[in-house]
């Protein structure tokens, strides 16, 4: 089987390898767009008659643009899916249409806990341009809370054991595996407490902290993000960065949820990069990607 079309309908960031290799799977050309469509009038303009379309995690598809786009068979996301609800394709609409929708997962988050892990130090040893506390402390026994016990979650808890760090974790799921290996799980509320530490691992669109949680966290702690969009109020987060001794450390994916007026904190550490992403993330993004449309085009 071909598709008649595939249409990559936004930088999609697939190697050059990934997009030759498409081209065994479509009729006709296929069409790679290097920038992002400002308009859902471009998004359809670009599909046009396309029955398969590749998108990444910034441009959406809506069931305006699906339903003006009849043909379309298979929808591959360049992205992680973790339900409709976060989703930035109408995935039930489409589905309910015939689409074959289908998502990526665990192939930026190496990158992202080499981030966390290297800020985190950067931060509590005062090797960059600020510093935690007076003197400069270890995360050995620091009480470090991970909320959002996925792949990255995981991953980051794997890397903190070997320092003897103190970890809790909140999750939507209990992990018993990780609490066998010493990650306890607490209540939101009593990690928030308990913990001087937090990273956010959540799914986009997710508002998990307002202001009584930051209220709870209290004063003298440092938060982490690298969740895809902002994961709390951020006027409570705000108020939160006002107290004595808070830090908050955002890579590029994070930060771009955030206002100039968080921005402007002097405690906000952050950056226009994203943390996930480098050459291996490409490379993994790409095959999984592949994998997905080869999948269909054999079933």
């Amino acid at each position: 089987m071909k598709f008649n079309k595939i249409v990559c309908v936004d930088n999609t960031k697939l190697t050059d390898h990934a997009i030759e290799e498409l081209r065994q799977y479509s009729k006709n050309s296929v069409d790679n767009h290097k920038d992002y469509p400002e308009s859902e009038a471009e998004v359809i303009k670009r599909i046009g008659d396309a029955e398969a379309v590749l998108v990444s995690w910034k441009t959406q598809l809506t069931e305006s643009i699906i339903e003006q786009c009849p043909n379309l068979k298979y929808i591959g996301m360049a992205c992680s899916l973790y339900d409709d609800e976060s989703a930035n394709v109408a995935v039930d609409f489409a589905r309910d249409r015939g689409i074959s929708v289908k998502g990526i997962f665990d192939y930026g988050d190496p990158g992202v806990v080499e981030f966390i892990v290297s800020e985190l130090i950067r931060l509590l040893h005062g090797f960059g341009d600020q510093q935690w506390r007076e003197m400069p402390v270890e995360l050995t026994k620091r009480k470090i809370g991970v909320i959002g016990l996925g792949t990255t979650g995981q991953m980051l808890a794997e890397c903190l054991l070997p320092f003897g760090a103190d970890l809790y974790y909140f999750s939507r799921t209990r992990k018993k595996k990780w609490e066998e290996r010493g990650v306890k799980y607490l209540p939101l509320e009593e990690l928030l407490e308990k913990t001087e530490i937090i990273s956010l691992h959540l799914p986009k669109n997710t508002k998990l902290l307002k202001k009584k949680e930051f209220e709870v966290f209290g004063k003298g702690k440092i938060l982490i993000s690298t969740s895809l969009g902002i994961p709390f109020e951020e006027t409570a987060f705000q108020e939160w960065l006002e107290k004595e001794g808070t830090f908050g450390i955002f890579d590029g994916d994070s930060r771009a949820g955030l206002s100039g007026r968080s921005l402007e904190k002097e405690n906000l550490i952050s950056y226009r990069k994203s943390a996930g992403w480098s050459e291996e993330t490409r490379k993994r993004l790409s095959e999984k990607v592949l994998k997905n449309l080869k999948n269909f085009v054999e079933s």
